[in-house]
């Protein structure tokens, strides 16, 4: 399925299940199907949403940098809630979409009633220099994917043992990861890992705006991320926080066992 932003950009869509709705949001560089796993075991108690952003997967893909930003992306992730016809909903965000999420939270606070932040941030993520993310866009918008991926595989980020070990062990795992690099947009990567490097802290902000429960998730061996995890549930005391062993920066891939038992038990007990 797919539906039109409001500014003319098509989208892909899936939905499945009854009840309550339930909006996951992929990070930078993934894909919808990053959840396709456990939608069935969310769905039997959900309406649940996934998507890709544009510049993703089989969303279409502008050439206009103006098409990026976290704000556009923030509009992006309502729009699909109102496709699905939610007045309001759970939300998920993983990495970039965390960081999108909680700018959702901010901007339309009495449309999420629960809030899952998964191997993301508040703000600029710990460690990450901005003058050689800088640079990395600059090869994105100028020189384009080819030289990009040259760049990336000298100084890879996020990779764990985790990581590894799901290339290894699991079939088609490193296929899957070479058609999301595939469906990439190069502008969008540009354009948006200097959103990234060069975003706002938002934490205290969305400590004073959010109405509903939340849950930070991070994967044990996603140091960066783990960093910003704990600065959350010290900013927001009433936070869950759940750290998944065995597990990198996506672990509802590298622990899903753990990662599903942490999303119900979660999701539960909530009106």
């Amino acid at each position: 399925m797919s539906f039109t932003t409001s500014d003319g950009v098509r989208l892909a869509v899936e939905k499945a299940g009854t009840g309550p709705g339930l909006v996951l949001v992929h990070g930078f560089g993934g894909a919808k199907e990053d959840f396709s796993d456990h939608v069935a075991a969310l769905a039997r108690d959900h309406t649940v949403v996934i998507f890709d952003h544009r510049g993703h997967g089989a969303s279409e893909k502008p050439e206009d940098p103006a098409a990026y930003s976290f704000e556009r992306m923030v509009a992006d992730v309502l729009e699909v809630a109102d496709w699905a016809g939610f007045d309001s909903f759970r939300l998920l965000g993983h990495s970039m979409g965390g960081m999108i999420a909680r700018k959702v939270v901010i901007a339309a606070p009495q449309r999420v009633d629960a809030l899952v932040m998964m191997d993301t941030s508040c703000g600029p993520i710990p460690g990450f220099d901005p003058e050689l993310i800088e640079a990395a866009a600059e090869v994105a918008l100028t020189r384009g994917k080819a030289a990009l991926k040259e760049l990336l595989e000298m100084a890879p980020v996020l990779e764990t043992p985790a990581h590894q070990r799901v290339l290894a062990e699991r079939p088609g795992y490193q296929a899957f990861e070479e058609r999301k690099w595939a469906d990439l947009s190069a502008v969008m990567w540009g354009v948006m890992v200097r959103e990234m490097a060069h975003q706002t802290d938002d934490l205290a902000t969305l400590a004073s705006t959010l109405p509903a429960p939340m849950m930070v998730v991070v994967g044990e061996q996603d140091k960066p991320f783990v960093i910003a995890s704990h600065g959350m549930k010290d900013a927001i005391p009433a936070a869950e926080l759940v750290v998944i062993k065995n597990a990198g920066h996506s672990p509802q891939f590298e622990n899903p066992e753990a990662w599903i038992e942490a999303m119900t038990k979660f999701l539960a007990p909530i009106p």
